[in-house]
């Protein structure tokens, strides 16, 4: 028996998900290894400490969690329990940062929430076994991603950068981060130099196309 914990902050997603996985059965061979939910959470931070009680086999995860971490860090922290369960995203988001944030982040695969139920039984059955889940076009993505990585941000220049998108000035940037005007500057220099841009409408359109915020 394989055991599940889901995490996503949709009540409704975690009811379908559970429905999906305690009738498996019916969407499996007869003779498939049965799925059982052990527990669900809305964040990252409890799911983290549900894994650390129930010690589930695979955590089934969602990208964006609402407020607190998000499925990356919760997927590395959960990858640092021992034991550590193999964690497996399920998600709406197919941006190629997110899809190779989370491999790296010690993931066991990458599923779109539009898939077959079929296939998400299968993919939690393989993740537990070790194996790597991932469509053959998410794989080819993960595969030209790690030949050519993305620029590397800093937290404080994602930070700047969120601030940026919401049309903040740099002072304003400022006080929200309780830094001086120069040092937005440099920030924001770094931020441009990285990703290869001369304007601040430019590194938000290419910051949001690569996932980076």
């Amino acid at each position: 028996m394989t055991t599940v914990l889901l995490v996503d902050d949709h009540p409704v997603v975690r009811s379908g998900l559970r429905a999906v996985l305690d009738g498996n059965g019916s969407v499996l061979d007869d003779d498939a290894d049965a799925v059982q939910v052990v527990g669900e959470a809305a964040t990252g931070e409890e799911a983290i400490t549900l894994a650390c009680h129930l010690r589930p086999d695979v955590v089934l995860c969602d990208l964006r969690l609402g407020h607190g971490i998000d499925g990356i860090r919760t997927t590395r922290a959960l990858r640092g329990l021992d034991p550590a369960p193999a964690v497996l995203i399920l998600t709406t988001f197919d941006r190629d940062a997110e899809i190779l944030g989370a491999i790296e982040a010690g993931a066991a695969g990458y599923l779109l929430k539009d898939v077959d139920p079929a296939v998400i039984v299968d993919g939690i059955r393989r993740a537990a076994a070790g194996d790597m889940v991932l469509a053959p076009d998410l794989a080819a993505r993960v595969l030209k991603g790690m030949r050519s990585p993305l620029p590397r941000l800093t937290e404080r220049e994602v930070e700047v950068l969120r601030l940026l998108a919401r049309g903040s000035t740099n002072k304003e940037i400022a006080r929200a981060l309780f830094v001086t005007e120069a040092t937005v500057k440099s920030h924001l220099a770094h931020i441009f130099t990285k990703l290869d841009v001369d304007s601040r409408s430019r590194a938000i359109h290419v910051a949001q196309e690569t996932g980076l915020i």
